[in-house]
């Protein structure tokens, strides 16, 4: 990933990710491999440091949604602030107190304790051919607003839906709503993700690590 690109996506001034990212290679072990001209990409130790703070992230959101009530759309942020200052021994009793769970609130796979990498993910409703059954896998959890629209039309994870057209806008029926159908925005279908039902880790899938859906590309 280029410098350009990474100073785009956190919304920071090229200038502070280069600084950064040669610190990061600095670090025993290097934890990125950076080349001025080619970007950077994580090292092995960089991959494992990373899961491990996505691991630390997911359970905090979980354990914010189920155990102090708060809601999906709310729990992101506040798992942003403290991630960086819960330790490992902490992380391990929060994993154990929640039942060591796979998923966070939005359906994102949770880290294991080794830290093995996550499978792919599922592929964007957008994506979907109309006609097809799925189950709602996860959603990007950094928008608020989206996510309470999607719980005030019940676009949840575990929900099974079936696409009844593509263009010119998605609709869709939910299986807990029968037969109504729903003409879901484009900003919306284009950050949330499903997968068939034999698939889906929220029904019968055995593992986190399947290979790719068939419905296409990956998600998050």
């Amino acid at each position: 990933m280029t410098t350009s690109q990474l100073a785009d996506r956190l919304a920071v001034r090229p200038a502070s990710v280069t600084a950064m990212l040669q610190k990061l290679a600095a670090a025993e072990p290097p934890l990125v491999e950076y080349h001025k001209s080619r970007g950077a990409r994580l090292t092995e130790a960089g991959q494992r440091a990373a899961l491990a703070v996505v691991r630390c992230h997911r359970l905090l959101e979980l354990f914010l949604h189920e155990k102090l009530g708060y809601a999906w759309d709310e729990v992101h942020d506040e798992a942003d602030r403290l991630e960086h200052v819960v330790g490992p021994a902490m992380v391990e009793r929060l994993a154990a107190a929640l039942g060591h769970p796979a998923r966070d609130p939005h359906g994102h796979a949770i880290p294991d304790a080794d830290l093995t990498p996550i499978g792919p993910a599922a592929t964007l409703l957008s994506a979907l051919p109309a006609g097809c059954t799925a189950v709602i896998d996860q959603a990007r959890d950094d928008d608020p607003a989206l996510l309470r629209q999607m719980a005030a039309l019940g676009l949840l994870p575990g929900i099974t839906l079936t696409v009844l057209a593509e263009a010119p806008a998605t609709r869709v029926t939910l299986g807990a709503r029968g037969a109504t159908p729903l003409e879901l925005p484009a900003d919306l279908v284009a950050r949330v993700a499903a997968e068939p039902p034999e698939f889906s880790t929220l029904t019968n899938r055995p593992s986190k690590t399947m290979p790719a859906s068939p419905f296409g590309p990956s998600f998050f």
